[in-house]
């Protein structure tokens, strides 16, 4: 058996789940561990048959030291596990979601600040982290300056939250927001919320498209690599 085992609960392993069912046509065996720790806990607990694979999608950002810590114990295991515990080489979920080059149109924001800021940060994503040295612009160095207890996670949350209001595009609840996976209406307006029109992609196609951006592509290519 194969398993995909993350860190996430609620949106973030739901997305998973559809990236299983739609690009590896349930191959895969999804299971979500709620924590970095309760991940690391299941990889230390793990009796591995000789048939078994295991993808483990850690979120790894160098600026927290604890996930550091955690991060050079899962390492260590993997690297003694003669390729049965693979890492996935990702930063977080809202990462994914973030550097999506369609959520901006999808998601039909007018925050045209948010937009300035979102395109700052990407430029500046090196390494695992947030690179402060290559942003220039003073508005988004302020927006990041204004985390109480800075890190790239943080910020990536952040940030998508403000794409992502609209309950039809959230990636906070128990499930992604329905306009990822369904047909459905999202041209509807409010007086607070706004919400893009897709190129009348039907759901599956909308969360195909996401599956094939780049970043997720990254992050699953050592999947992609052992089938």
């Amino acid at each position: 058996m194969r398993y995909l085992w993350t860190e996430d609960t609620g949106a973030g392993l739901h997305f998973w789940i559809l990236v299983n069912q739609l690009f590896f046509d349930n191959e895969l065996v999804v299971e979500g561990k709620g924590s970095n720790q309760g991940l690391l806990d299941a990889v230390l607990d793990l009796d591995v048959k000789d048939d078994d694979k295991y993808y483990v999608a850690f979120d790894y950002v160098v600026d927290n030291q604890d996930i550091r810590n955690k991060y050079r114990i899962l390492k260590s295991i993997t690297d003694k596990s003669e390729g049965k515990i693979v890492i996935l080489d990702m930063i977080c979920f809202e990462y994914l979601i973030l550097a999506f080059d369609k959520l901006v149109e999808w998601t039909g924001t007018g925050k045209t600040d948010k937009i300035k800021i979102r395109e700052e940060v990407l430029a500046a994503v090196e390494n695992h982290r947030i690179n402060l040295s290559k942003i220039d612009d003073k508005k988004t160095l302020q927006y990041i300056a204004g985390f109480k207890r800075y890190s790239t996670e943080r910020v990536m949350k952040s940030l998508v939250g403000e794409f992502t209001q609209n309950e039809k595009w959230s990636v906070k609840g128990p499930l992604m927001g329905e306009c990822w996976y369904k047909d459905c209406c999202v041209s509807e307006h409010s007086d607070s919320l706004r919400c893009g029109k897709p190129e009348d992609e039907g759901g599956d196609e909308k969360m195909r498209m996401l599956i094939r951006s780049e970043k997720v592509q990254d992050v699953i290519s050592k999947v992609i690599a052992a089938e």
